[in-house]
């Protein structure tokens, strides 16, 4: 059985997913491409200028696939193009709500109809979290709920450094719906320093999220953020607007802090109280690093290897390796 993969990048958020899932993959014997193809660095044009360059690139491509898996709305026309026995897309976050809440009019009309479109296509649907699963449902769109693995090799590579007194991360998109704004709008009150972490590599980003003594995610959208489960893994407490798929990951006052969406103070109050209490901190802390265990492959891998057989036993024999070799 052979994959392909389509993302406009294997880096970030569900592009990193992407090569993750595929490293796993391959991992256990399982053949996977990456489809790469250009697209316009600018705004407004990456989105349809990958799905054109892509699509094409995938028509002219002449392998067959059992699997042909797309993450993300953009990646769809490619998807459809490519030739496979199966098309799996995967979302992450409500994609045409997120395009409407930064780009209004046109755009936001666009992103509707390709979403449609997109899951239409797919044979499968995939997401992250029940969040985003329960709000497509309302539309008919039927998501099974798989997680964003963890990776724990690279993320031992990063050790546990020393903690910089005070220090509390940010790491994400410079982004509105990212929250970086509200953040910002406290930071002279808080009883410490921000760092943010944002356009740096991903492993510089996990170098200061591990020296930090907390990491807040301020969003205002979100399905299940990557970064929380990396906090989790480095033993680094957690304090998250309460929104999408968050409260599915952290518990309140058991492994993180939740606060409202959009409240400064309430945020605020939240970051200084960790920050002022060492014991409670390393409580948390504690939780996290429990909490990350259901993300590691051992965990997340024989979901994906079931979910597939599933979608593509009626048309053919999947075949896989033994489940046992997943470490």
């Amino acid at each position: 059985m052979k994959f392909l993969f389509i993302a406009p990048r294997y880096t970030g958020g569900i592009g990193g997913h992407a090569a993750r899932l595929a490293a796993g993959l391959r991992g256990i014997n399982i053949e996977v491409d990456l489809l790469h193809a250009p697209h316009l660095n600018a705004a407004g044009l990456r989105n349809p200028s990958f799905a054109l360059s892509s699509a094409i690139t995938a028509l002219f491509r002449r392998k067959q696939y059992g699997i042909v898996h797309a993450f993300n709305v953009p990646s769809a026309p490619a998807m459809r193009c490519a030739r496979g026995i199966v098309r799996v897309l995967s979302v992450h976050g409500e994609y045409a709500r997120q395009v409407g809440a930064l780009h209004a009019g046109a755009a936001a009309r666009a992103a509707g109809a390709a979403e449609s479109l997109a899951f239409r296509w797919a044979d499968g649907l995939v997401t992250d979290s029940r969040a985003v699963q329960e709000s497509y449902a309302a539309s008919g769109a039927s998501f099974e709920v798989l997680p964003n693995p963890l990776d724990t090799i690279q993320l031992e590579k990063i050790g546990r450094p020393e903690k910089v007194p005070g220090q509390v991360a940010y790491v994400g998109r410079d982004s509105y719906e990212k929250g970086i704004d509200i953040l910002r709008g406290i930071e002279g009150n808080i009883r410490g320093t921000a760092v943010y972490c944002t356009g740096m590599p991903w492993a510089e980003a996990m170098q200061k999220l591990a020296e930090s003594e907390l990491l807040v995610l301020p969003s205002r959208m979100e399905s299940s953020p990557q970064v929380i489960k990396e906090a989790f893994y480095l033993g680094v407490p957690v304090v998250a607007a309460s929104v999408g798929g968050v409260p599915e990951m952290v518990i309140d006052g058991e492994n993180g802090v939740l606060v409202p969406p959009e409240d400064p103070g309430a945020l605020l109050n939240a970051v200084n109280d960790v920050l002022d209490d060492s014991k409670w901190a390393a409580k948390l802390a504690r939780a996290g690093r429990e909490s990350a265990r259901e993300y590691t492959w051992k965990e997340v891998l024989p979901k994906y290897i079931r979910f597939y057989r599933d979608l593509v036993e009626p048309k053919c024999d999947f075949r896989s390796p033994s489940s046992s070799s997943i470490e």
